[in-house]
């Protein structure tokens, strides 16, 4: 599996030493499939509007529970291709920022962290 290579903290596409746009291959292209997942807004993807997680709705502006914002993320995961098992962690503080991480585990048993 190949995805379009993104720039870690610009989240945008990255040129190979080519000058042609790089792609990366797993197990890191499972693990960046799995954070686009995780950070798409439900409706967003124009040609699957099933896809994404109700922010908008469910969790921005609200405050909602823990324990959804990780089923949705988890479910978001596991919808990725090649992903086993997906196990997310959260931990807040008083400001109200969320952090954490997702295990990802694909179907060769390689596991990969995404971080947020």
């Amino acid at each position: 599996m190949k995805s379009l290579a993104l720039d870690r903290s610009a989240w945008d596409l990255v040129l190979d030493a080519s000058g042609n746009i790089a792609v990366v291959t797993e197990p890191y292209a499972v693990a960046q499939d799995v954070a686009c997942a995780c950070r798409l807004f439900n409706n967003e993807l124009w040609y699957d509007k099933n896809k994404g997680i109700p922010y908008d709705s469910e969790i921005v502006g609200h405050r909602p529970p823990v324990n959804l914002l990780i089923r949705h993320m988890e479910s978001a995961a596991r919808a990725v291709p090649l992903v086993a098992e997906a196990k997310v962690v959260i931990s807040g503080d008083a400001s109200r920022k969320v952090a954490g991480s997702i295990e990802i585990t694909d179907v060769n048993n390689v596991k990969s962290r995404v971080t947020f």
